[in-house]
């Protein structure tokens, strides 16, 4: 996120599931502020999965929201096309079908936990939810988990190598019980300057405000 020199550069951490399509709406919505503030962020992206007993086969969208939230068809059909609304305000392609489906992040959070430490952590959430929202890609699947990750310049072999060893399983289940032991119970939170937790896609505005909150506050220091 590229801003002036003299911007104010406020970390950010989002607490965030790829399969959450909320959290996507609240980064886009996040930029828009930056943009309006005039300020810049340092993004991390930390772990947490909305279905973490999810099978390997996942689950049919509809079926899914109808079990866990007892919606009906008529309301889940109401829900996506008030994302898609959303979204089409925020330049992101929400696609539904009948054979959209839920399936288990787990991997993708260890493939996020490797790119932080190369410095491609945003460009691989970004073309996650791309890939799971726009181009209905199953990124539980390791193969399009390496072509996501190499898409945005990780080296295949060295995504490859972190996902068949499980180095980094240990490290993604210790950020994971960090945020749920703070609280976090539904994503996107967010985090500014490790001070300030909103919950929830909040809109443009508010988190403006936060940020000029916050830099203020850095100011006066």
């Amino acid at each position: 996120m590229p801003t002036p020199d003299t911007a104010p550069v406020i970390q950010i951490d989002i607490v965030s599931d790829v399969m959450c399509p909320w959290c996507i709406v609240g980064f886009r919505q996040l930029e828009q502020a930056l943009g309006v503030t005039g300020m810049g962020a340092r993004v991390r992206w930390q772990p947490f999965e909305l279905n973490p007993n999810m099978g390997r086969e996942g689950q049919n969208l509809a079926e899914h929201i109808a079990q866990k939230y007892g919606a009906s068809p008529e309301q889940s059909a109401q829900n996506r096309t008030h994302l898609q609304q959303i979204g089409q305000s925020l330049g992101i392609d929400f696609v539904f079908s009948p054979d959209s489906r839920i399936v288990n992040s787990f991997a993708a959070h260890q493939l996020l936990e490797f790119a932080l430490s190369v410095g491609l952590q945003n460009p691989l959430k970004l073309a996650l939810f791309q890939a799971h929202f726009t181009e209905q890609r199953d990124v539980s699947d390791i193969d399009v988990l390496l072509d996501v990750a190499q898409s945005v310049g990780i080296v295949r072999t060295d995504a490859a190598q972190v996902l068949e060893s499980g180095a980094l399983v240990a490290s993604v289940r210790e950020k994971q019980a960090f945020w749920t032991s703070r609280g976090i119970s539904g994503v996107p939170s967010l985090i500014f300057a490790e001070k300030y937790l909103v919950t929830g896609a909040q809109g443009t505005d508010t988190y403006a405000d936060i940020l000029r909150q916050v830099a203020q506050e850095d100011e006066a220091a």
